[in-house]
Order: C-alpha cells, then structure tokens, then sequence
C-alpha cells in the first residue's frame, strides 16, 4: 500500500478543488453534468501512476460494436463491477486506449451516479466532475425513509429522479454509452450483500436496446470503513473486460423463461446481471494472475 488517497494525492486534490466547478448540492436542474477535461486530465494521471505495465482493455473490438450501435441511434448500456470510486476513472481511461474511436468512445460515456458522490463530500464532488453524469437519488435510501418524518426529503428525492429519468431519454439515444454499477455500491469485502444486483437495474434493460457486461480486475483503490478519501492507494496490473454485445430483450426474456410467476423478476434479473459479471470476473482474473507471477 502507498498510504491513503488524501496523502498519496495531496497536490492533485489540491488542483482539482482549485478548479471544479462541480456542484455540491443536487437539484431538478443539474442532475445531467457535463463532465470537466480539466479535472479528468489529473484522474488520468493519477491512473497512469497507479497502473502497472501488462494492464489493458480487453474486448474493444465489443466496445466499438456497442458504440456504433450507440451512433446508429440504438440505446446503450455498460454495465459495470463497482469495488471503488476509481472504477469510473479505470473504464474512461482505458475506453480511451480502444482504438482510433477511443477518444470518442470515452466522451461518449454516461455514468449514472448517487447524490452523495456530489453532496457528502466537496472533495469527492470534485473529483467525480471530470465525467459526465446524470445524478439520482438511489431508491434503496428513500424505501428505508419514513414517509411521515421525512417527507420532505422523500419529496426532493423523488423529483430529482424524476427530472433524472427524463435526462436518461433525452440523451440515451445521441450516441451515448450510459454507464450503471448495477450493484448501486461499493462491494465492500465485510458486507456480501454489497454485492448483489439492485432491482432497479431491471428498468434500464427493460428501456435500453443493447448491453455489454465489464468486469474490473485488479485493485489500485481500496475501500475501507471510513471516509472515502482514507481509501487505500496501491499499484497493481489492471484489466477491464468488455464483454461481447448483447440484446437487452433477448436477455430480460431469457431470464424471465427461468424462474416461476411467483418469483420477483426485477430481482432475477438483477442477480442474473451480477452472476454474468462474475463469470466474466473470474475468466479474465485467470489470466490477470499470470502476469502477476
């Protein structure tokens, strides 16, 4: 381990706050945010520190498949393994490496993203304001709200998703490659529920036409039960895989075919998503761990 992100970063959070212009507090009229190339020149640098030689992008020929479809005017998903905050800053800087339409490829890329990366932390807004993103309030913290005591809060959560939901269909089909975590957290090592699928994530295969599953392997940021600037900071060889394209449909169908009329379907599909996500983890970790020897 190098140390905390706070200390291995000193200078480059210092720059980033210097320069963000990413807001702290989400409204109706900001969830979409374009993302800044000034902040998003420190995170590749701070990636380029961290990864080792052998790292790389895996099935690129898949992620230039799913960004022609994404051109042609077909609705398209990358759905992502998520263990940290710099997941996002691993797949923009290697989509940029997938060929001579990599450049547009990573401009082309939409995360969808919780409240809290904007509003619990000023120095993790900042960061997150290099990529572009369209910001909601995870529905699995407004179910655990009383309706009575926080109706207020439930009121402002559901409108930002609201105006959230509407910023997905005016820009899922202008060539954009809209970015989930379908886990909606961090998978956390001492909790093995952070890793299973959210059932909201069945909505976005429900109203997407394509999909490509990306697994992450190696680890270059390691989430701890602190804030998340103490974050572990280490080198490693990294490896994100992109799996081949697939039809959202065909794949929801071949979900539903599996399981009973009494079975929770949004729930299958999301444990589906999940279990092809490490199928695809474990292939490419194989062949991550030879070049580690």
């Amino acid at each position: 381990m190098l140390g905390t992100l706070t200390t291995v970063f000193k200078d480059q959070i210092q720059k980033v706050i210097k320069i963000s212009k990413a807001p702290t507090r989400i409204t109706e009229e900001n969830v979409f945010q374009e993302g800044d190339p000034n902040v998003l020149a420190v995170l590749d640098e701070m990636v380029e520190f961290l990864i080792l030689p052998g790292s790389s992008l895996e099935g690129a020929e898949n992620l230039n498949d799913l960004f022609a479809k994404a051109e042609s005017g077909k609705s398209c998903l990358l759905l992502v393994e998520h263990y940290s905050n710099m997941d996002l800053s691993i797949v923009s800087y290697f989509a940029q490496k997938a060929g001579s339409r990599g450049k547009d490829i990573c401009d082309s890329i939409i995360a969808i993203a919780g409240m809290k990366l904007n509003e619990d932390n000023p120095v993790v807004a900042a960061f997150t304001g290099a990529y572009s993103k369209i910001v909601i309030c995870p529905s699995r913290s407004l179910q655990e709200l009383d309706p009575e005591k926080n109706k207020e809060v439930l009121l402002r959560g559901n409108a930002i998703n609201r105006a959230a939901m509407k910023a997905i269909i005016r820009h899922k089909y202008k060539g954009s490659l809209v970015l989930v975590f379908p886990s909606g957290t961090r998978f956390r090592p001492w909790d093995p529920s952070t890793k299973k699928g959210v059932r909201d994530v069945d909505s976005y295969i429900r109203s997407f036409d394509y999909l490509c599953f990306v697994a992450l392997n190696g680890e270059i940021l390691h989430v701890q039960k602190t804030d998340m600037m103490n974050d572990m900071v280490s080198k490693d060889i990294v490896s994100v895989t992109v799996g081949p394209v697939i039809p959202c449909e065909e794949f929801r169908e071949k979900v539903l075919a599996k399981i009973s009329e009494e079975d929770d379907k949004k729930q299958a599909v999301a444990d589906q998503i999940m279990t092809e996500l490490e199928k695809l983890h474990i292939e490419a970790e194989e062949k991550r761990q030879k070049l580690l020897k």
